[in-house]
């Protein structure tokens, strides 16, 4: 878990922790430089739990995403499993347990990820209902081109931590959750998607990332890709993979060959490389705006 001045509901995400069907997990936590009670919120629950079950490090000071792959990438940090955490969210009491039975009936040398749909609720816990329900199969070509589930939801092994520890130093990460799926699935690795929701995803103002199951919230995504900033979002990822471009499969080098030649193309070319690409979205009116950014260059 990464935290950066989550005092208001830092208490209830680690109650939930403590209320876990599955027991054997310690917390490992960065802080990135808090100035409200946060620091002393860890102290108490480490003192509570002991210092085994609950480890507190200094975080880069370098965004929500750096930290999270600052803390995958610390010796100190050892599991056979790895599930990631917001500061403010409260997890369902058998999140772990449910997430451990999807992965273990992975084979081991395969990166594996899982994740799920979330349940949205406001700043005092009230229902606001679920994050989108997504139908089609995860992929490599998805992944290119959207993130699938929130980190919040995550859980990776031990092989899928091997490839965000490779990523760069100096690598410009957009989010990590969509950095994990495109990793996982690019280097021939398994997603698993649970359409039953394993938390509760607090939306309130100081959210860094919100809800996107509203037609405002698609609205902005929206405005968001034909602005440009899907672009350099693409940019970002697009320079990882090409920093890491050994490690993908045979299929998923040809796949990003095509996608990367398609987005600097003319139009009729640029929509041809694309398709041949493969990439899509999980709706049918993500793939509409998809092709309107397409036809726009705006990839």
């Amino acid at each position: 878990m990464c935290t950066y001045n989550g005092a208001s509901f830092l208490r209830e995400q680690l109650d939930s922790f403590g209320a876990q069907t599955y027991s054997n997990w310690t917390l490992y936590v960065s802080d990135d430089g808090s100035s409200d009670a946060t620091g002393q919120i860890l102290t108490e629950y480490q003192q509570r739990w002991g210092a085994g079950r609950l480890q507190v490090f200094e975080g880069p000071r370098q965004g929500f995403a750096k930290n999270f792959i600052s803390l995958l990438k610390r010796p100190a940090v050892q599991a056979r499993f790895y599930a990631f955490s917001d500061q403010d969210d409260v997890w369902f009491s058998d999140k772990l347990e449910r997430s451990l039975a999807k992965l273990v009936t992975m084979p081991l040398e395969k990166p594996a990820l899982y994740c799920s749909r979330t349940r949205l609720v406001d700043s005092d816990r009230n229902a606001a209902g679920y994050s989108p329900l997504f139908t089609r199969r995860p992929s490599f070509q998805n992944a290119l081109v959207q993130s699938l589930a929130g980190a919040n939801t995550m859980m990776i092994n031990q092989q899928a931590r091997s490839l965000l520890v490779q990523l760069p130093e100096d690598a410009s990460i957009v989010a990590h959750d969509w950095l994990a799926y495109i990793l996982v699935t690019g280097c021939g690795g398994f997603v698993l998607y649970d359409s039953q929701a394993s938390l509760e995803y607090r939306q309130h103002t100081d959210n860094l990332i919100g809800a996107n199951n509203t037609f405002s919230a698609r609205l902005n995504r929206l405005r968001k890709m034909l602005s440009g900033r899907f672009v350099r979002w693409n940019d970002a990822n697009l320079e990882i993979l090409r920093a890491m471009s050994p490690l993908l499969t045979q299929e998923n080098r040809t796949i990003l060959a095509h996608f990367e030649k398609g987005r600097h193309l003319g139009l009729a070319a640029r929509l041809c490389a694309l398709r041949r690409s493969g990439v899509y979205r999980q709706t049918f009116v993500g793939n509409i705006t998809l092709m309107i950014a397409a036809c726009l260059a705006r990839i």
